[in-house]
C-alpha cells in the first residue's frame, strides 16, 4: 500500500496556536422552515500540529459555549439555557481530530465533537488557505472549513411545531470555521 501524499504549497511543519480574534466558529440553522439565523461562538481556543506529513497533523478545539452570539440577545438566551445547549451545565465544547484523510481533491478531517457530554463523529471538509509571515515576526496559518450536524444527536431536542407543517428550529446544524494560527516558537 502507498502512503497517500499531499502536496500545499508553503506548508509548514509546527505546532499552531489558535488566534481567537482572527478566528470564526459559526452556524447556520433553518429558522421556521423558510429563512436561516446564522451566528457564532466568540471564544475559541485551541492547537494545530501540521506534520511533516500533511495527513498525519491533527486538532483540538474549546469552544466557550456561553459566547453563543446570533445578535439576538432573547434568542441567544433561549438558546443557551436548558432546551437547547444547557450552558449552565456543559460550558464548553470540544472537537479533536482523529484523522485526515483526502477524499478526491479535497481534504477532510475525521474528528469527535463533544456537546452536553455526548461525543459523535463529524467530519469537517478543509480548505488551507496559506501560511506566511505576519508584521510582528511571527508566522501565520490559515484554514476554513465547513460541515454538517443533526443538533439530535447531541440530545438537542427542543422544538415546536408550526401550524402550517414543519418546525421552528431545523435539525441540520451548517459548521463554518475560520481559523488563523500562530505558529509557536517553543
Amino acid at each position: 500500500m502507498t502512503a497517500e501524499t499531499v502536496e500545499i504549497p508553503g506548508y509548514i511543519a509546527g505546532t499552531w496556536d489558535i488566534d481567537p480574534v482572527h478566528s470564526h466558529v459559526g452556524f447556520v440553522a433553518r429558522h421556521l422552515m423558510v429563512s436561516k439565523v446564522r451566528g457564532n461562538f466568540t471564544k475559541v481556543e485551541g492547537q494545530i500540529i501540521t506534520a511533516e506529513s500533511p495527513l498525519e497533523s491533527s486538532a483540538t478545539a474549546t469552544i466557550d459555549m456561553t459566547s453563543f452570539n446570533t445578535g439576538n440577545e432573547q434568542r441567544d438566551g433561549d438558546v443557551k439555557g436548558e432546551n437547547f445547549l444547557d450552558v449552565a451545565s456543559h460550558p464548553a465544547m470540544t472537537y479533536r481530530t482523529t484523522g485526515i484523510r483526502r477524499d478526491g481533491e479535497v481534504i477532510i478531517a475525521d474528528g469527535e465533537l463533544t456537546i452536553k457530554g455526548i461525543t459523535r463523529p463529524v467530519e469537517l471538509a478543509v480548505e488551507v488557505n496559506g501560511f506566511g509571515p505576519d508584521p510582528y515576526g511571527g508566522t501565520r496559518a490559515g484554514l476554513s472549513a465547513i460541515g454538517e450536524i443533526n443538533r439530535t444527536d447531541w440530545g438537542i431536542t427542543a422544538n415546536m411545531a408550526l401550524p402550517t407543517g414543519g418546525v421552528v428550529v431545523g435539525e441540520k446544524i451548517q459548521l463554518v470555521i475560520e481559523v488563523e494560527a500562530s505558529l509557536k516558537t517553543q
